[in-house]
């Protein structure tokens, strides 16, 4: 049962100015009060001083007075009608009144099918697996249900989908990347045709996570011998755990790693390296073979056993509970595991940006560059031996 709480008042108000004249009409506003707070809302029907019955808040002395008048009060059951919405909603603000307005009495305009006709512009020239992130948030907006008219672009909806999205145990980070961040773009879109007043992006704050959530997808050094090495009887899921080995030692995002192409390896130097350019971002990357790589690849005869994003992920979960690894571990993990072993053996970060096919360092840093504990300690321990011998050259200790 709600608490009781203080409503708007809600009236007409004409020549709020005080020009009018016998020559000189005047605007029929709204009134709405609330909170000490007024606001006007203009009903684009004006009147001279003769048509105007102030006791009655009506339009009269007019051949159209009663079509004017039914008129003023459709304009005000709807404004009330608002209020009532927000009330339930737990917000009331009559400063988005006006845009609420709006957005009802554009009906024949569903923010569905703007979305389905501007996610073909926003795919356009993008990426195979940008347009294909696109396609997958069309498909849940739709499944969703909850962001069907523009009407539903409200604070109260985003907080909803916000906790629909922590219900299923999501990170901060993949609830904005995958999902409130193309609602947000949309949103963006229809503000610039007009279509929506405001975003409620703007009052509502979401988390957005950081670059850091994603270091902890990724396996350490024991589980990912543990899974390289395990015996897997069943025949399906031993191509899904080769897939993924090939795919640490690769660093491959899964649009590349889908588009790997054996005929392009070449000799450099006594070893077998992978160059290409990646599908997202278009920067190169050097991929240095390796002997467990090149094992796989020489399994499968070149061509490695691709199977769709969704299966690759399915099987997956099988494949960590076959060799006793208790982690959620999708596709993306590989990438993740490769970077961060590379780190972790010593190789150079400016190398591991390479293969990684990243722009900057500085994004390698902030994405992978995360030490394990044994690693710090043996750090630790290299300058510890280095200060002691330091220490005994100069008979300091």
């Amino acid at each position: 049962m709600k608490t009781a709480v203080e409503m708007p008042i809600v009236g007409l108000r004409w020549n709020r100015y005080g020009k009018a004249s016998a020559t000189q009409d005047a605007v029929i506003e709204i009134r709405i009060w609330f909170n000490a707070k007024v606001k006007y809302l203009s009903t684009r029907l004006r009147a001279y001083p003769k048509e105007w019955d102030e006791k009655n808040k009506r339009v009269v002395n007019r051949f159209d007075a009663a079509v004017i008048n039914r008129q003023l009060e459709k304009l005000i059951i709807d404004v009330r009608q608002v209020i009532y919405d927000m009330y339930e909603e737990g917000n009331i603000d009559i400063d988005a009144i006006t845009a609420r307005l709006k957005a009802k009495r554009k009906p024949a305009v569903a923010f569905l099918d703007f979305v389905e006709k501007r996610k073909e512009i926003r795919k356009y020239g993008n990426s195979p697996d940008s347009q294909e992130r696109y396609e997958r948030f069309w498909r849940f907006i739709q499944e969703y249900g909850k962001f069907r008219t523009f009407y539903d672009l409200s604070e109260q909806k985003v907080m909803e989908l916000d906790c629909h999205l922590k219900k299923k145990n999501m990170k901060a980070k993949s609830r904005w990347n995958n999902y409130h961040r193309f609602l947000n773009s949309f949103i963006l879109d229809a503000m610039k045709e007009g279509l929506v007043q405001s975003n409620p992006y703007d009052r509502v704050k979401i988390e957005k996570g950081n670059d850091y959530d994603g270091i902890e997808k990724c396996l350490t050094p024991d589980e990912f011998q543990l899974l390289k090495t395990a015996t897997i009887p069943d025949a399906r899921l031993e191509r899904v755990r080769d897939l993924f080995v090939f795919h640490t030692y690769s660093c491959l995002a899964y649009h590349d790693l889908r588009a790997f192409d054996s005929k392009k390896i070449q000799e450099v130097d006594g070893g077998k390296v992978y160059t290409g350019h990646r599908g997202k971002t278009k920067i190169e990357f050097t991929v240095p073979l390796l002997s467990p790589a090149l094992d796989i690849l020489e399994k499968y005869k070149g061509k490695l056993p691709m199977l769709s994003n969704v299966k690759y992920n399915a099987y997956l979960k099988e494949v960590a509970t076959a060799v006793g690894i208790d982690k959620p571990i999708t596709t993306h993990w590989a990438r993740h595991t490769g970077a961060t072993l590379l780190l972790n053996a010593g190789v150079p970060i400016e190398i591991v940006s390479k293969v990684c096919g990243h722009s900057t360092i500085k994004m390698t840093e902030k994405i992978y560059a995360k030490l394990l504990p044994k690693t710090v300690v043996a750090a630790v321990s290299e300058v510890e031996e280095k200060l002691i011998l330091k220490h005994k050259a100069y008979g300091t200790e």
